[in-house]
C-alpha cells in the first residue's frame, strides 16, 4: 500500500497550485493523507483550517484516517530534537537574523546554507540558554561526518546526490517555534507511514537535509515526486502573499470541482494558468 499525504500550512486559502498537488498525491497513494502544518504561531488561523476542508470536499478528495495537527504533535519533534542534542549533533545558536545577515551575503529562510557556522563547536551553557532566546542548529558536519551524504529516489526510478553545498547547519527549532518545518516532516511522515512524498519542485531544495535527518534519526527513506508548479501564463508563481485566485474563488464562480480536480490529475490546467519546473 502506497501511502501518500497532503501538507497545507493554514496561513491563507488554497489556490490552483495547492490543488494541484492534492489531485496528483491523492491520485498516487492507495492511502492519503491530511496533514496540517500549523507550527507558525504568527501566521496559522484556525479559519483557515477550515477553508482547506471545505476546499478538498469541493474538490471531492477525502483523505483517509484522522487529521493530523502538528501542533498537537510537539512531543515528537521535541523527543526526536532532544535525540540530536543528545548525540552531539545539534548546538544552541543565539544569533539573531541581523547578526547572519552581517556575515554572509543574502540569507534566505533559516539561512541554513549561508550560516557561517559562529556557535557551532561551543561550550553549552545551560544557564545561558535559560537566559537568553536562542534556536537548536544541526551540526551538519558532524552529522555527514556519521553517516555520509544522503541520496534520494524521484519517481521513475531517478537517482540523485546531495552536495555538501546543499547542506548547511539548519535551524530544527526556535523559541517560538518547536520544531522546525525540516524535523517536523520527517518525524511526521516517519510516524504516518508516509513512502510517498509529492509536492511542488520548490521544495527539492529541502529533500538534502531532510534526508540526513531521516538517517540520523534512523527513519525509513520515501520515495518522492517533485511535480511541476502551477504558474501563471505570464510564468509567475502562484502566491498567497499576491493573492493568487483562491479554490474559494473559483467555487463561487461556480466552476464544477471534480471536473478541475479531474483535469489537474490529467495535467489539464484552466486558462492563464500552465505548469513549469521551479
Amino acid at each position: 500500500m502506497t501511502t501518500s499525504r497532503f501538507a497545507p500550512s493554514p496561513t491563507g486559502r488554497l489556490h490552483l497550485g495547492h490543488a494541484y498537488s492534492a489531485a496528483l498525491g491523492r491520485a498516487a497513494g492507495t492511502r492519503w493523507l491530511l496533514r496540517i502544518e500549523d507550527l507558525d504561531p504568527g501566521r496559522s488561523q484556525p479559519e483557515f483550517v477550515d477553508g482547506i476542508l471545505k476546499d478538498l470536499a469541493w474538490l471531492g478528495l477525502p483523505h483517509d484516517g484522522a487529521m493530523l495537527v502538528q501542533s498537537e504533535r510537539t512531543c515528537l519533534y521535541g523527543a526526536a530534537l532532544q535525540r540530536l542534542v543528545d548525540e552531539r549533533l545539534a548546538y544552541p545558536c543565539f544569533c539573531t537574523r541581523a547578526d547572519i545577515a552581517a556575515s554572509v551575503t543574502a540569507p534566505h529562510g533559516d539561512a541554513a546554507t549561508g550560516y557561517p557556522g559562529t556557535c557551532r563547536g561551543k561550550p553549552d551553557d545551560p544557564k545561558r540558554r535559560a537566559a537568553i532566546p536562542h534556536s537548536w542548529r544541526l551540526d551538519s558536519a558532524a552529522a555527514i561526518a556519521r553517516v555520509g551524504l544522503p541520496g534520494w529516489r524521484e519517481v521513475g526510478g531517478g537517482h540523485f546526490a546531495s552536495r555538501e553545498q546543499d547542506l548547511g547547519d539548519a535551524v530544527l527549532a526556535r523559541k517560538d517555534a518547536p520544531s522546525s518545518y525540516h524535523l517536523a516532516c520527517v518525524v511526521d511522515d516517519a510516524n504516518s507511514g508516509v513512502d510517498l512524498v509529492v509536492r511542488g519542485a520548490d521544495l527539492r531544495p529541502s529533500t538534502p537535509i531532510q534526508r540526513l535527518l531521516q538517517r540520523l534519526l534512523e527513519l525509513p527513506e520515501p520515495t518522492y515526486l517533485h511535480h511541476p508548479l502551477v504558474v501563471h501564463e505570464d510564468g509567475r508563481r502562484l502566491a498567497k502573499r499576491d493573492q493568487a485566485p483562491t479554490l474559494a474563488a473559483l467555487r463561487q464562480a461556480g466552476v464544477d470541482g471534480l471536473k478541475l480536480r479531474d483535469d489537474l490529475g490529467n495535467g489539464r490546467l484552466p486558462y492563464g494558468f500552465r505548469l513549469a519546473d521551479a
